[in-house]
Formats: structure tokens, C-alpha cells, sequence
């Protein structure tokens, strides 16, 4: 009943495979905290899920990033690879558009592990909070399921 003010909020794996701390991302931006905290997972599927509820506020225009912003105004950077800016959007399929309503169980896009291979880019899937929270608590699972909780986040 009193959700809306509850200061937490659950936080799950954007796709199957293993779940890493951000200090361990093979990318400085990420793993220094210069996006914010979060955490990744070293993908076993394709498929790239919303890891909380909300509304997609921006689609990247080289597919490789989405925001997702929780209506307790807390943004969400889902980042699909490392250094796949490159691409310009080779390698992604998008299923969602600006403005659309997405959860745990929203497909956001497929990726080309064929593709990013290719190009020798890393295939890990990023997400973090650039703002707006206190603490991040995850699982201490090393292999998780896609829309599963991995966690949650502790706003201010």
C-alpha cells in the first residue's frame, strides 16, 4: 500500500549469465564509478531485459545504451558491451521506443554475439545509477537468470 515510499528498490539481472561488480569491468569509465555505481553480467543469452520497472527515457542513436528512469526518479544506464559505440548500431536490435512502459520481463534488445566477436568487442552488459542512491546491496550468486533480483538499490 505504501510502496511509492519505501526508499528501496529491487533491482534485477538484465540477462542470464555471471554476475560481476563494476571494479571488475575490463573498462575504466565503468569500473572506476565514472558512469555512477552498478554492477554487469558476462552474458550466456542474447537477450538484454529491463532490470527495473520504468519508462524508457532514451534510446542511444548507436543502439549500444538505453535509460531507464524508475518512477521514483532513479535513472538506469543499461550499456550492452565495451567499447560498442563503435559499431553505430550494428550488432543490436532494439525492441522498445522512447516513452514506453518496461519491467522485469521487457525485452529491450537482442544482441549479435556474432557480431560484437567480430569486432572483437566484449559482449558484458553494464548497468549502473548514475545518481539518486545511497547504497547498491547485490547477490552473492556468481550465476543468474535473467529477470531475476540480483538486488537492490537504497535511494536518498
Amino acid at each position: 500500500m505504501f510502496k511509492f515510499w519505501e526508499k528501496k528498490i529491487e533491482i534485477c539481472a538484465p540477462s542470464s549469465g555471471y554476475l560481476i561488480p563494476i571494479k571488475k569491468i575490463q573498462d575504466p569509465v565503468f569500473s572506476q564509478g565514472l558512469m555512477g555505481e552498478g554492477y554487469a553480467v558476462e552474458p550466456l543469452a542474447n537477450l538484454v531485459y529491463s532490470p527495473v520497472e520504468g519508462i524508457v527515457q532514451s534510446i542511444f542513436p548507436t543502439k549500444h545504451a538505453i535509460i531507464v528512469k524508475h518512477k521514483k526518479g532513479l535513472e538506469v544506464l543499461i550499456h550492452m558491451g565495451i567499447d560498442t559505440v563503435e559499431l553505430n548500431g550494428a550488432g543490436f536490435t532494439i525492441n522498445v521506443k522512447e516513452g514506453s512502459y518496461v519491467n522485469n520481463e521487457t525485452l529491450l534488445a537482442v544482441i549479435d554475439f556474432e557480431r560484437l566477436e567480430s569486432e572483437k568487442k566484449a559482449n558484458t552488459i553494464i548497468v549502473v545509477f548514475p545518481e539518486n542512491h545511497r547504497a547498491i546491496k547485490l547477490s552473492n550468486k556468481e550465476k543468474v537468470n535473467a529477470k531475476e533480483p540480483v538486488g537492490e538499490i537504497e535511494l536518498k
